[in-house]
């Protein structure tokens, strides 16, 4: 004789409005700290102005419109002291993302290098990686963006008797100086057509890649296949200009030099001292990354014929990664912050223009704000960015 199963009881349902719903209280809760946080910040905006008001001291961004009255050393666009302040402020960000990008491309690519030069083994690459990051990490900053600027501006010769470099690269007080291609359409066609390509690489590169999770098959080349792609589209920009080869090679003339692109000496500071710097913390993070594989790869790669350098960007880097872009995209976050020390120099940054807009109107609060607010933006984007590229190389397990 079998004995039936008890039912299981019923438990009766919570209604969605019933406060003994987990659901209900955590979007409660959630408003009320959301309430209170934009209540705290109405308070102190109200009660800032008011005592600002009180004091005499005027407020609010119609500044931004208002005449410079000042100008700024160098700038990728044209200003002029009658300009207003808004665009002051948008030369300072363009400075300081002038920085910032080129700075993050050489670190990555100093970084990668040095790194594997602490794996190598060979004694001699391994002690100059080391002593690289050693040395460069434990120097303050600031310390060392004060070096890179008096080297340029009291150890370089003069622009008249400027270093060469088989007389297309002069190096001086003045900076450095670079041939570059000169003014024309032709030039114009070459640079559209790098860009078109880069979306085309992108793309393709998307495309073949969800091919692959799909359907299975060798995965996509990282670097070849983009730079063929990229490459090949300029190379049809350039057919379609006509094919220009004019370039503006630098001159030495009697007091300066004359033609070509001019780097100044508070931009390069700044650029080697951030470079310098970020990359010592860069190469422990790849080093770090490449340690995380486990030896049974080197091993497994090396069993089927592998040269090192293919096990290591086939079999390594790959894996590496998903350990090596969290800790990276930090590096990429201090190195646009620490920018901001290039106002100890006289690089044109956004600080120092704000700073400069801030003694001349006396609207702290707001020129503050502002930088505030230019950084938070560039390194949310930065976060942004580096979590899409973490979540495209991250491995899915199925």
């Amino acid at each position: 004789m079998t004995i039936p199963a008890r039912p299981a009881p019923v438990v009766p349902r919570r209604a969605a409005w019933s406060w003994r719903s987990r659901s209900l209280r955590r979007w409660v809760y959630q408003a009320l700290a959301i309430a209170a946080v934009v209540g705290l910040l109405a308070w102190l905006f109200s009660n800032t102005w008011a005592n600002m008001r009180a004091r005499g001291i005027q407020g609010g961004f119609d500044f931004l419109t208002d005449s410079a009255g000042f100008d700024i050393s160098e700038s990728l666009l044209d200003f002029s002291s009658s300009d207003p302040y808004w665009k002051a402020f948008l030369v300072g960000i363009g400075n300081t993302l002038r920085v910032a990008i080129v700075g993050c491309l050489l670190t990555t690519v100093a970084g990668v290098l040095i790194g594997i030069g602490r794996l190598s083994s060979n004694a001699l690459v391994r002690g100059l990686c080391q002593g690289y990051v050693e040395l460069f990490r434990n120097v303050p900053l600031l310390i060392q963006l004060l070096v890179w600027y008096l080297i340029f501006v009291e150890v370089l010769p003069p622009a008249r008797e400027a270093l060469s470099l088989g007389g297309l690269v002069y190096l001086s007080k003045g900076g450095l100086a670079l041939p570059a291609p000169a003014a024309s359409v032709g030039w114009d066609w070459t640079l559209a057509g790098l860009g078109v390509g880069a979306i085309l690489a992108a793309l393709t590169g998307l495309r073949a890649r969800r091919r692959f999770r799909n359907a299975g098959g060798r995965p996509p080349s990282l670097v070849l296949q983009p730079l063929v792609t990229i490459l090949g589209a300029g190379l049809v920009g350039w057919l379609a200009g006509g094919m220009p080869t004019a370039w503006d090679v630098p001159e030495l003339g009697g007091f300066s030099i004359e033609g070509g692109v001019s780097l100044t000496p508070e931009f390069m500071a700044v650029l080697l001292g951030l470079t310098a710097y970020t990359t010592a913390f860069t190469a422990e993070v790849v080093r770090a990354g490449i340690s995380s594989v486990s030896r049974g790869q080197l091993e497994a790669g090396a069993s089927i014929g592998l040269p090192r350098a293919l096990v290591l960007r086939l079999v390594v880097l790959p894996q590496a990664l998903r350990v090596i872009i969290p800790p990276l995209t930090n590096q990429y976050l201090n190195l646009t912050k620490n920018s901001s020390l290039a106002v100890a120099i006289g690089y044109p940054d956004l600080v120092s223009v704000a700073n400069t807009s801030l003694n001349q109107t006396g609207r702290a609060v707001e020129c503050i704000t502002l930088i505030m607010l230019v950084y938070l933006a560039l390194s949310l984007l930065t976060s942004a960015l580096m979590g899409w590229f973490n979540r495209r190389v991250a491995i899915k397990e199925r």
